[in-house]
């Protein structure tokens, strides 16, 4: 086992790494901000690092003062968790030149799937579903009106090196993709420094359903379940759960199996994830991307099959086994998350300020993964989520009703939260009876949803 892993990342999933590598001996070190100095997470390491000002390109986004803090502190391996840098290729390969363990898949494997073209066009060659679309970057409009007539109607206009759901939006007719294609461009070169740009079929209703793989040390991959994160606002994930209950048993191995020959194919190492998009229609399944890092939503597929996979992360980065056995894994009952959010629960927009009372559910099947506590300030410098509300029970029936007892219990006061949208949430006859898609969010609040 490694002896000492540096998390270059923040908040609760700097924590749930810490946690883990406790549990296993492993010392830690945390990196921080210089806003950050005060949050669960440095004080939980057993070495902390200032890094930088506040703003994230001079702190988490800065891998030469990440490397430095390795150096300083004698750590031999970096977990990026997720966000940040976790997904750039030139900083694992910088931590690999330094001598260091890289918890990830190769930097090979970061770019190749890092570029959603490049992505597409691998898995169409390998036989991966995959949606009609560009397979080159579309340059101006002009491109773009003649790859729409070809594609059809309705488009999604995408970042092709973006993530997150930003620079993304639709298109129902050529209007809208002058409109949409010119604010996708400008969001792109902003927010990844590539103004490249890819159409893709919009599929609707679709449900948007990811599958977990682990890449071992010895090449084999493995698919360890799916989860349903088709509760989305501005084409950002608030909710998921493993089974999904949109997919019955066929659909479920051939998206798993189509999940494994994407792991193939770019000889993945670690955790890694899959994201499919569901037609409902049609009752079949499209690649949409790869994640070649951490879910956040990764608790739900822990509390369904009792792997600790940032556990198993460890062990594959240091050429060792996992910790269970493969053949005979099995997903018992069923698991939900919810995010919750320093924002409004009705436009969700962030809302920044201190934490006055911080007051978490407890009892069986409940989960928290938080990043922060009473007293501690949520800064406008990050993304808002304060925690991850996770419940496990026997069906699915059981895992409502312990999640509905435990947003009701959980009060945060100082700040706003979404704790009333997945109070809201909960309670919606269309997302209690599984039959929902990624418009759900919309119909639930209609005045937050985007136009069109």
């Amino acid at each position: 086992m490694l002896e000492s892993v540096l998390v270059a990342n923040r908040g609760e999933i700097a924590s749930r790494v810490i946690a883990t590598a406790r549990r296993l001996g492993v010392r830690s070190v945390a990196v921080y901000s210089a806003a950050d100095a005060d949050l669960p997470f440095v004080a939980a390491a057993d070495e902390a690092v200032l890094i930088g000002p506040p703003q994230p390109a001079a702190s988490y986004l800065n891998g030469e003062a990440i490397l430095a803090a390795a150096r300083q502190t004698g750590a031999q391996a970096v977990h990026p968790g997720y966000g940040f840098l976790a997904e750039n290729s030139s900083f694992a390969a910088s931590v690999r030149s330094a001598g260091l363990v890289w918890i990830g898949p190769s930097p090979r494997s970061i770019a190749q799937m890092g570029d959603k073209i490049n992505a597409r066009n691998l898995m169409e060659r390998a036989g991966v579903p995959v949606a009609a679309g560009t397979r080159e970057s579309v340059v101006d409009l002009q491109a773009a009106l003649a790859a729409a007539e070809q594609i059809g109607y309705p488009l999604m206009i995408k970042a092709a090196a973006g993530g997150g759901g930003i620079g993304m939006t639709a298109a129902a007719h050529p209007d809208q993709l002058a409109a949409g294609f010119e604010t996708a461009r400008s969001r792109a070169e902003r927010f990844f420094g590539d103004p490249a740009i890819l159409l893709e079929r919009y599929v609707e209703p679709a449900r948007h359903v990811e599958v977990q793989i682990l890449g071992l040390a010895d090449g084999k991959i493995l698919a360890i379940g799916e989860r349903d994160c088709s509760v989305q606002r501005r084409h950002q994930k608030v909710a998921e759960e493993t089974p999904s209950p949109g997919v019955g048993a066929d659909l479920r191995a051939r998206m798993l199996a189509a999940a494994v020959r994407a792991g193939e194919t770019v000889d993945y190492r670690g955790a890694g994830t899959v994201e499919f998009l569901v037609d409902v229609a049609a009752g079949d399944f499209m690649f949409l991307e790869m994640n070649t890092r951490l879910q956040v939503e990764h608790p739900v597929t822990e509390l369904v099959t009792g792997v600790d996979l940032v556990e198993q992360q460890f062990l594959i980065a240091a050429g060792q086994d996992v910790s269970f056995a493969s053949d005979a894994l099995s997903v018992t009952g069923h698991a939900l998350e919810l995010r919750v959010y320093a924002e409004d629960s009705q436009r969700f927009l962030p809302s920044p300020g201190t934490i006055e009372e911080w007051s978490p559910p407890s009892g069986p099947g409940v989960r928290l993964d938080a990043g922060y506590a009473a007293g501690n300030t949520v800064t406008p410098f990050y993304d808002p989520l304060l925690a991850k509300l996770c419940v496990h029970g026997a069906d699915r029936a059981e895992a409502l009703a312990r999640a509905r007892a435990a947003v009701g219990a959980f009060r945060i006061t100082g700040l706003k939260t979404n704790l009333q949208f997945h109070a809201d949430l909960l309670e919606s006859a269309e997302f209690r009876s599984g039959d929902y898609d990624t418009s759900l969010v919309n119909r639930l609040r209609p005045a937050s949803a985007p136009s069109r």
